[in-house]
């Protein structure tokens, strides 16, 4: 590990305490992970709502009948393997949920629950949620399409879980950090993590110098050569 944190929960409240989701996208981009972010259609259902942690991901399928006697056994089982996946949550990891195609909710209040009891760092949706003011009265952080109440029980199932995503383009693998606020969600690979959150840790203090610069009514041209950052 850096100096900067010894082990995840360190890193995860460095993230909560000083960074944002834009400074460490730049990083991203600099260092040359130029297709990070999830679709801006993924939206925390509250603005001041942070995730950071680590990919659980989930892949969701569309069914469209009954399907008893399917060649496949989960597709005889109420929501596939969904209540396997929730259980198999682990302190600090995000259900990362894609898949399925946006006619129904892929997240709720009883979800959240179970997440929050299993020390989960909250939710993310290739999708809509659904149970909105319970989701919001547990304070579980929560990023989907927005509230649609249409329920997934009919209409979805959960086909496998910790297996590799592909979110518009963005590929997602299990125990890959996520990281949302209200600009949006990152996904950083684990490959780039150590670099881009220590450049990205830098550079976030040096916005603060530059903020104050700019503030005292240094101008916007002196302040990029003198910092570098804008």
């Amino acid at each position: 590990m850096p100096a900067s944190w010894n082990n995840d929960a360190e890193l995860f409240d460095l993230c909560r305490q000083e960074l944002f989701t834009a400074v460490v996208g730049d990083v991203l981009d600099k260092i040359g992970f130029q297709h990070q972010f999830l679709p801006p259609a993924i939206r925390p259902l509250r603005a001041d709502m942070v995730v950071v942690g680590r990919a659980m991901t989930v892949l969701e399928a569309d069914c469209f009948t009954e399907s008893h006697g399917s060649r496949n056994p989960i597709m005889d089982k109420p929501f596939g393997l969904m209540l396997e996946a929730l259980d198999d949550l682990q302190t600090d990891e995000v259900y990362v949920c894609a898949g399925a195609s946006p006619r129904y909710a892929l997240w709720g209040e009883l979800m959240s629950i179970r997440a929050q009891k299993l020390g989960a760092a909250g939710a993310v949706m290739d999708g809509y949620s659904r149970d909105t003011h319970g989701i919001l009265e547990l304070d579980f952080p929560t990023f989907s399409y927005g509230p649609y109440a249409q329920d997934q029980g009919p209409r979805g199932k959960v086909i496998d879980f910790r297996c590799p995503l592909q979110i518009a383009g963005v590929h997602v693998r299990p125990g890959d950090m996520v990281f949302g606020d209200v600009d949006g969600v990152l996904v950083i690979p684990r490959e780039a993590e150590e670099e881009a959150l220590e450049q990205a840790l830098e550079k976030a203090r040096g916005e603060k110098a530059v903020r104050k610069a700019i503030e005292a009514g240094m101008g916007a041209a002196e302040a990029f050569a003198k910092f570098g950052i804008m």
